[in-house]
């Protein structure tokens, strides 16, 4: 007698339960779509502008964070070095070249879910353009390692996977339309730990 609507009651539960675990994965997964890919970095320029998608404003408003809008900024993100490789806590990283033309710029270690990484009162947690050491072509090179490091580094205290987030303030890329033409830093791993 009771076991169509416990049959019922069993099948909404399931259709509920896998919906909403796939509305959040989906959610938890990206930003966006129109996510732009410069080698390991990417950035969704779109993310604050009236024309988002359904999924980055979901994002946006589940995530609580202030953005940028195009006029104001870009932020890139890394989650892999130069060939593939997810950062890890447990390396070291070089990241040289330049950044696109930006009136300032910062970059930071992030953990995976793009949260602040641990920080260390007394050591270097991020950099910016107006306190980055540069060689005699403009060019820069800066040590991501848990070891000091000579010149411009950043101490990483996080343990399982990291991010590495560029943010330009200001800056002509946000408007471009020929984003893929830029030239991006370049990540590449020294050294891990086994720890």
């Amino acid at each position: 007698m009771f076991r169509l609507p416990f049959l019922i009651l069993v099948s909404l539960a399931i259709a509920f339960g896998v919906g909403a675990w796939s509305a959040s994965a989906t959610l938890k997964a990206t930003s966006g779509f129109g996510a732009i890919r410069l080698g390991p970095w990417s950035a969704y320029p779109e993310l604050q502008t009236a024309k988002a998608d359904p999924f980055a404003k979901a994002h946006r408003a589940g995530d609580g964070r202030i953005l940028l809008g195009r006029a104001e900024g870009l932020v890139f993100t890394a989650r892999s070095d130069q060939e593939g490789a997810p950062l890890s806590g447990l390396c070291s990283y070089r990241i040289s070249g330049s950044t696109p033309p930006a009136r300032f710029w910062t970059l930071r270690v992030a953990q995976a879910d793009g949260a602040p990484a641990p920080a260390t009162a007394g050591f270097p947690q991020s950099l910016t353009s107006w306190n980055t050491l540069r060689g005699a072509e403009g060019g820069f090179e800066i040590t991501v390692s848990p070891q000091p490091a000579s010149g411009n580094w950043i101490r990483l205290a996080a343990q399982g996977e990291i991010a590495i987030v560029l943010t330009l303030i200001d800056t002509p890329t946000a408007g471009s339309v020929g984003l893929v033409e830029l030239d991006m830093p370049s990540i590449s791993k020294v050294r891990c730990s086994d720890a």
